[in-house]
């Protein structure tokens, strides 16, 4: 074959479609329940951007970005993940203006050259939902409990959910040094990859999978021992929120997530069902994003999930939703005249909000039977040169041997009017 799909990415084929729906369906209810808008940013962004808002030294900007120079001189890049755009949509569209917090959600494709494996491509699909405009620790209460809200209407199973405060400016550069020196103690012990990260984001080596690094770790400072008195506080109400709403969540005092912006409150969640998913939503607190991208202090914070980690978890606890709708009608001819007869009704039906499927190809009618039981019609309708010119067409419910000669006139409102009240 001459041409394959570039290396990581995937094609979505028409079988894999419901559970796509499934996840984007329940995402747009979830978020009109929580007072969410939708907000559509650009697939690229200033390459600036993730450079200062996501933050050199992270893998996603040293290894998985995909920029380039446009033939203008613009240096762009293929947005790796939501939140530096979201961030960068709300400075610039005035939406400082508006009735603070403002709520935000997207879903779309992003795109990181990292290492294919279950559910991780190289061009991937996220829902995200932002609050920006405030630093209320109600608001990271409010978003744990939406992305638990709907991993649990979408039906992933079992979730865990995972939290920490990862501090702020006044407390989190001291335990860095604390960090670092323990880490450099230890380097030899670390995983190569890890060795890396010593220096240039440590906070990534407490969340690291590696076997070897885990083990070096084990006795690692916790930050949660050095959180200064605004941070503890604003942890106790997050989970004393959380607790009040029945929303069951785990301390993790390594969990820091992979990004530079994030502040106070981070979170995962990820499934029992389906460890191999990796995690499913996550997010975090990000009070400094906005002075990274030059604008003025702007607190917000916000959540985001990876929809094919999600159809996985799904998949896994055998989760399966409606299939596509099964064609009410297929409309078959025999000869020429006919065939445009057989055109105009299938539109007609369609107008009338009857879905209808027209035997293309030029097919003889037994293949064109054969087309109808495979799409699941539960009615075909049959138009001959012979019973057009008595304007009659031949209606034939599929699976069983009756026929019938109607009327050709007027079919499209009959018929629209018959499965409206369930008679197939």
């Amino acid at each position: 074959m001459a041409y394959q799909k570039p290396y990581g990415m995937h094609d979505i084929l028409p079988e894999e479609q419901p559970h796509w729906e499934r996840v984007r369906e329940t995402f747009r209810d979830v978020c009109e329940r929580y007072g969410f808008g939708r907000l559509d940013t650009p697939v690229m962004e200033q390459t600036a951007v993730f450079l200062k808002g996501v933050g050199e030294g992270t893998d996603i900007v040293d290894k998985e970005m995909y920029s380039f120079t446009d033939k203008g001189g613009d240096d762009l890049t293929l947005r790796p993940e939501f939140t530096a755009g979201v961030m960068r949509s709300y400075l610039e569209e005035g939406m400082r203006s508006r009735p603070q917090p403002v709520k935000l959600a997207s879903i779309g494709p992003m795109f990181r050259r990292d290492r294919p494996g279950a559910g991780r491509y190289r061009q991937f699909h996220q829902v995200n939902a932002e609050i920006i405009g405030t630093d209320d620790a109600a608001a990271d209460a409010e978003l744990l409990a939406m992305a638990a809200s709907f991993g649990a209407a979408l039906g992933l199973g079992a979730l865990r959910v995972l939290v920490n405060s990862t501090g702020c400016p006044a407390c989190k550069p001291p335990y860095l040094a604390k960090l670092g020196a323990f880490l450099r103690e230890r380097r030899g012990r670390l995983s190569a990859l890890d060795r890396e990260r010593v220096e240039r984001n440590p906070l990534r080596v407490l969340d690291s999978k590696e076997p070897e690094t885990r083990a070096a770790i084990a006795d690692v400072p916790l930050l949660g021992d050095d959180l200064c008195g605004g941070c503890r506080d604003h942890f106790a109400e997050v989970r004393a929120l959380l607790a009040r709403a029945g929303v069951e969540v785990e301390e993790s005092p390594l969990l820091v997530r992979g990004l530079d912006y994030y502040t106070r409150t981070v979170f995962e969640i990820v499934s029992a069902a389906a460890p191999d998913a990796g995690t499913l939503l996550g997010g975090g607190r990000y009070d400094g994003l906005a002075e990274m991208l030059d604008g003025p202090r702007t607190p917000g914070a916000g959540f985001a999930g990876g929809i094919e980690r999600m159809i996985l978890a799904l998949k896994a606890a055998e989760r399966s939703p409606r299939g596509p709708r099964a064609p009410d009608v297929f409309v078959a001819y025999i000869g020429a005249k006919a065939k445009e007869a057989a055109f105009t009704l299938a539109e007609d039906l369609r107008r009338a909000g009857v879905a209808a499927v027209f035997g293309l190809g030029n097919k003889g009618l037994k293949a064109q039977m054969k087309l109808a039981d495979r799409t699941g019609a539960g009615l075909a309708v049959i138009i001959g040169e012979a019973e057009l010119a008595e304007g009659k067409v031949q209606l034939r419910a599929m699976g069983e041997s009756r026929q019938e000669l109607a009327p050709l006139e007027g079919l499209a409102a009959a018929l629209a009017a018959r499965f409206a009240r369930g008679t197939p």
